[in-house]
């Protein structure tokens, strides 16, 4: 009766969903986009498009051809393929135009699906069925795979709205022959399977974690679109190429990496280049690491061995450049003295000055005061004169 209720007066009723937070109206889904246009009046003619996010990342379009009065953190019953599906609305109004074209989507020539109604107490009940039905579900497709020797892993199931079709999300690193496990689902879940394959990145994305810094993972927070990471970013960035340090919770480089190659790559583009070997009366000098902002290079006599780096400041490697050209060999590469060497300090260290071992020593027990005023007894007051 409760939900009937809040149906006619116009507000949706309350649904508990334990299982998938992310599907709750009143919380901040991943890939959130501000309405920075919320209270700006809206035109005349409004632009009758939504946008409607579903499990996770997956969001689509859809035209308001009813006319509804919608609002953000609406939940709706959309057009599927078949049948209809749950979703909540993410964005209304004019944003929705600069989504289309951040997305690339002509208006005039893409056909959006419709918007059938708000969601109904019968919506939300086979909606929050289908989703406690997704992690079981998900469990006994990976025994089904395993059975059949399929290499591939599922990583996530999504159940339509209404209960009759199924994305299974899976990693698979070659082509899968999965139409014996398609056939086995069908029949056992009697619904449709649609397999839809990612990559590590976005699997780490849907699952979450905290990274190495400390903070969520920027894949299942802001990360919309992955750019492929080379070893070539740690390069420009003067970064060890440490596997285990560069590597994400994918197991691929992290995407963190491409940040900040932008600023280093400007910073870099009148630095000279490292393969060239300094010529000078003392020798010749192998560059061996670049401090990129300071504008100093580091080079050595030793080809092989690292040691008795000299720090030699841009500028004076393009100059020593051009006498090199000109087959002249200079006396000495830079002045050290004038040059900051590797392990000067701004700032004053002050770790270790304190003893470690200074709470160890036993005290000396300090020796009780002696009061030398005479005590009165007790009962002198009582005694006779």
């Amino acid at each position: 009766m409760d939900n009937i209720d809040k149906e006619k007066s116009g507000t949706q009723p309350e649904l508990n969903i334990s299982s998938c937070s992310c599907l709750k109206p009143e919380s901040c889904s991943k890939l959130e986009a501000f309405d920075w246009l919320n209270n700006i009046p809206e035109p005349s003619k409004k632009l009758d498009i939504i946008e409607v996010r579903f499990k996770n990342t997956r969001k689509d379009f859809f035209i308001n051809s009813n006319l509804l009065r919608l609002k953000k953190g609406d939940i709706v019953a959309v057009e599927a393929s078949p049948g209809h599906d749950i979703g909540i609305i993410s964005l209304t109004g004019e944003i929705v135009g600069f989504q289309l074209k951040k997305q690339g989507v002509n208006p005039a020539e893409y056909e959006f699906k419709k918007v059938y109604r708000k969601a109904k107490p019968a919506d939300f009940e086979k909606w929050h069925e289908a989703i406690l039905l997704e992690d079981s579900i998900m469990f006994e497709t990976r025994k089904i795979a395993s059975d059949l020797n399929l290499d591939m892993k599922i990583g996530d199931v999504e159940y339509q709205g209404d209960k009759t079709k199924a994305i299974f999300y899976y990693i698979a690193d070659e082509r899968v022959d999965f139409r014996e496990l398609i056939k086995i689902l069908a029949e056992k879940f009697k619904i449709r399977i649609e397999m839809r394959q990612i990559g590590a990145r976005q699997e780490a994305g849907r699952i979450g974690g905290i990274g190495s810094c400390g903070r969520e993972l920027c894949c299942s927070t802001w990360i919309s679109n992955f750019v492929s990471v080379t070893t070539n970013s740690a390069r420009y960035q003067e970064i060890s190429l440490n596997p285990q340090k560069l590597a994400g919770q994918c197991g691929k480089l992290k995407c963190c990496l491409n940040f900040e190659l932008d600023c280093y790559v400007d910073a870099q583009k009148d630095f000279p280049s490292r393969e060239v070997v300094l010529e000078t009366k003392t020798g010749q000098a192998y560059h061996s690491k670049t401090d990129i902002f300071r504008g100093i290079m580091w080079y050595t006599f030793d080809s092989v061995n690292l040691v008795n780096l000299t720090p030699v400041t841009v500028e004076r490697v393009k100059e020593i450049i051009e006498l090199n050209k000109k087959g002249v060999k200079v006396d000495v590469l830079v002045d050290i003295s004038n040059v900051p060497t590797e392990n000067s300090l701004d700032f004053k260290n002050v770790v270790g000055q304190e003893s470690l071992t200074r709470f160890d020593d036993k005290k000396a027990k300090r020796k009780k005061k002696r009061n030398n005023k005479r005590k009165r007894p007790r009962n002198e007051k009582h005694q006779k004169p």
